[in-house]
């Protein structure tokens, strides 16, 4: 039995699996009761035929902190050999921003980590979560800024 789940395992790695990359993090839009942010995922499909995405899954984190997590259901598909570009909206609430006042302060800006999942059906296989992870640091609009979009 040992021998058997030795084999499913070798198998299941030797399997071909689509390559997921952030390209960018970027604000979005400014509500009035949240920011929202757009993460920007390129993902490489190896295969000749479409594969769907099942969903993404998110996490935001600051100053230690998650300040905003969510999923993203159904996105679509990869397209077969292609690459694909995917949009996650993050949505942070303007309480959370007003929590983190000492990191913006400092530069007008909030120092981040973002964590995806993103679960995809592969064939034979089934859902596969393929997992990212980046850091960097989003500006925020000035004052001015968020009154010119009104």
């Amino acid at each position: 039995m040992a021998n058997l789940v030795e084999k499913a395992k070798s198998f299941v790695a030797d399997i071909k699996k689509p390559e997921a990359t952030v390209m960018d993090v970027d604000l979005k839009d400014v509500g009035s009761d949240a920011v929202t942010y757009n993460a920007e995922v390129s993902i490489a499909n190896p295969y000749s035929h479409p594969i769907p995405i099942c969903q993404i899954s998110y996490s935001l984190r600051s100053s230690g902190r998650e300040i905003a997590s969510g999923t993203v259901p159904d996105p679509g598909s990869l397209t077969g050999n292609e690459t694909t570009k995917v949009n996650v909206p993050v949505k942070v609430p303007h309480s959370v921003l007003v929590s983190l006042v000492k990191d913006i302060g400092a530069d007008w800006d909030i120092d981040y980590e973002l964590r995806l999942g993103l679960t995809v059906d592969l064939p034979v296989v089934g859902d596969f979560t393929i997992p990212l992870s980046t850091a960097g640091e989003i500006k925020l609009p000035s004052l001015s800024g968020l009154w010119n979009k009104q």
